[in-house]
């Protein structure tokens, strides 16, 4: 017996890309107030480039924000390119990145 598939429409499709750019933004937040928790309780920026900007911002806070503010920028990129595929790559990457700054949280915490 054959079952029917289902077509999404494209509005279907606009709302379901527009639903991965609203997870993305979040999981920024979410990276953002983690990054800004673990530096406050000295644990080290690991990523490079966030490190760089950290470096030549006039403080960690505006620093961070700028990273951020970019990664925004990238993610509403691929939404306007219709990368559905990329920004869900990126969500699991950020969520798994959450999880690591929160377990880092809790390890320096351990630690004081």
């Amino acid at each position: 017996m054959l079952v029917p598939t289902p077509t999404l429409t494209s509005s279907d499709r606009s709302s379901s890309l527009f639903g991965l750019l609203v997870q993305f933004s979040y999981l920024q937040v979410l990276d953002f107030l983690t990054t800004l928790a673990f530096l406050l309780h000295g644990v080290q920026e690991a990523n490079p480039l966030v490190r760089w900007c950290l470096s030549f911002a006039p403080n960690p806070l505006v620093g961070l924000a700028a990273v951020k503010l970019m990664g925004i920028g990238l993610g509403i990129y691929c939404w306007r390119m219709r990368k559905s595929g990329l920004l869900v790559r990126m969500n699991v990457l950020f969520a798994l990145l959450i999880a690591w700054n929160l377990l880092a949280l809790i390890i320096a915490s351990a630690y004081h």
